[in-house]
């Protein structure tokens, strides 16, 4: 639906011989495609993928040098000039890259404006809102520095970012939303190589075929472009109907091309890539094969004393010998405790989970929440990299008054694990940063899960599904807030999953659960 915008504004901003090819692949009933003679467009009546679609329209062109941009993009003044300019054969070259803020919804009725998302109804006063184009770029973010994990997904790299010095900087990898190289190294190189599949790990393709065929990735501070993130829900999301199994295909072959080296293009392993950046986060590091574990629990002190204890007993019969810390606001027999002399709050429960990390000893440190009912299954994972978080989603929230039971796929600190000095770093950031600027929902509370400007720090994060659930007990106190239908999501895609009954898997009937929590 922003075909046509990203169009214009790539017109307004050229300013070399440039032709612009659109490729339609597949039926197109949006804003039609500005007519100019500088644009081209070929359309495919059924969808034949990403990659497919960019190559034909590769092969569409003669210029020395071809430019994929994804169809919800905004570009600097002379972006296209001033990127040949610098351009050497054997590069590829990206734009520093912002965050696209493309439209607003705006209320007519009592004049309050809400930033992109989902549509609907004015939060402030239900009336009917406005779609108002916007389309400019946020000054922050700004991306120059990307890498990719071990498992090949794309991260940004702040860390690595403050180090790059002058106009013209390296980087390990980059977004597959823009970048330019020459026509005949596109070809070369296969640098869309169709057996991935339609969709996918296009970001990490771009780099390794770039680096490891002896070439350099380039980000340019010179110019930019700004990328419409398509996180925000129902009314953008993605072109293609895109399921696990396409996503898997794309990333067993990527495994297949890198991890296990046979990409023939190649004169340069892919330990080269990593050894030119060490560290790079989670590959300079040895994943340990028997990681010791320990566990953080923290409290306020204010849940009822049933439930409190039903959930230690339970942590207790779980746990399995591994390390316990406690950090509470009141003295508690309980692990190793820690006592802080706070108030109830957000930066309170940061730094009681930063002292119970420093406490620890282990390798490996799951957070444990006091009113968690933890299975015994869950403490048996063990994270497969030292620079992820990992969240087991297999938890069910029951209501303690009522007895009703939820699931759906949700990131959840409670279900949170990695490694000590992973954690360590992150709240330590965490809690100097709201003191500093206050608490801010946009900065959530699971690390690793978003992408937003607010974020803690660029690691990214996984799942996994225990055995069997754990229990969330959802009580009057609960510090953070208890949804019980879906329309109390403003975006339905975190309602995946959707089971509510009268029975957990693993636990028994609901009334069983809380009888046992009566009896203690």
């Amino acid at each position: 639906m922003f075909l046509a915008h990203t169009v214009r504004d790539i017109l307004a901003h050229i300013e070399s011989d440039t032709e612009i090819i659109v490729a339609l692949d597949g039926p197109h009933d949006h804003e039609p495609v500005p007519t100019d003679p500088r644009v081209r467009v070929i359309k495919f009546a059924e969808p034949i993928g990403q990659r497919a679609a960019t190559n034909m329209a590769a092969r569409l062109s003669d210029a020395k040098y071809v430019m994929k941009c994804d169809a919800h993009c905004a570009f600097g003044p002379g972006f296209d000039r001033i990127m040949m300019e610098d351009m050497r054969d054997d590069w590829t070259m990206v734009p520093t890259m912002f965050n696209l803020h493309a439209f607003d919804w705006v209320c007519d009725d009592c004049g309050s404006r809400r930033y992109q998302g989902p549509s609907g109804p004015c939060d402030k006063c239900d009336s009917k809102t406005r779609r108002e184009m916007l389309w400019r770029a946020k000054k922050s973010p700004t991306s120059t520095a990307m890498r990719f994990d071990r498992d090949l997904k794309f991260q940004y790299w702040g860390k690595y970012k403050r180090h790059q010095s002058g106009d013209l900087v390296e980087t390990m990898s980059l977004l597959g939303a823009c970048w330019m190289l020459t026509r005949e190294r596109y070809f070369r190189l296969n640098i869309c190589d169709e057996a991935h599949g339609g969709w996918g790990q296009q970001g990490t393709e771009v780099a390794c075929k770039t680096w490891l065929s002896g070439g350099r990735l380039i980000c340019t501070k010179k110019t930019w472009f700004a990328h419409l993130f398509r996180t925000q829900g129902l009314d953008f999301g993605f072109p293609y109907p895109l399921s696990g199994g396409d996503v898997e295909k794309a990333r067993v072959y990527s495994r297949w091309l890198w991890l296990d080296g046979n990409w023939d293009g190649a004169i340069h392993p892919l330990s080269w890539l990593i050894e030119r950046f060490a560290p790079v986060p989670g590959w300079a590091e040895p994943v340990l094969e028997n990681p010791t574990k320990g566990l953080v629990y923290y409290t306020d002190n204010r849940l009822d004393p049933q439930i409190m204890r039903a959930c230690q007993q339970q942590l207790e019969n779980s746990r399995n010998g591994h390390e316990l810390i406690s950090v509470s606001l009141q003295p508690l027999e309980f692990g190793d405790n820690i006592v802080l002399n706070l108030e109830r709050g957000y930066l309170t429960m940061f730094r009681q989970i930063l002292a119970g990390l420093k406490a620890a000893t282990a390798d490996v440190v799951f957070l444990v929440e006091h009113d968690m009912l933890y299975h015994p299954s869950h403490f048996d994972f063990i994270p497969p990299q030292r620079d992820v978080f990992y969240y087991n989603q297999n938890r069910w929230m029951v209501d303690a008054k009522t007895g009703k039971a939820l699931f759906y796929y949700a990131n959840s600190t409670s279900g949170l694990c990695g490694y000590r000095e992973l954690l360590i770093e992150h709240y330590r950031k965490r809690v100097k940063l709201v003191r500093k600027n206050g608490f801010s929902r946009r900065m959530g509370f699971e690390p690793g899960t978003h992408g937003r400007a607010e974020r803690v720090d660029d690691y990214g994060h996984d799942t996994w599904m225990a055995e069997c659930p754990n229990i969330d007990v959802r009580h009057r106190h609960n510090l953070t807030q208890s949804r019980w239908r879906k329309d109390q999501f403003r975006n339905q895609k975190y309602t995946r999953g959707w089971t509510e009954a009268r029975e957990v898997p693993g636990w028994g009937t609901t009334e069983e659960v809380l009888d046992g929590i009566a009896q203690m």
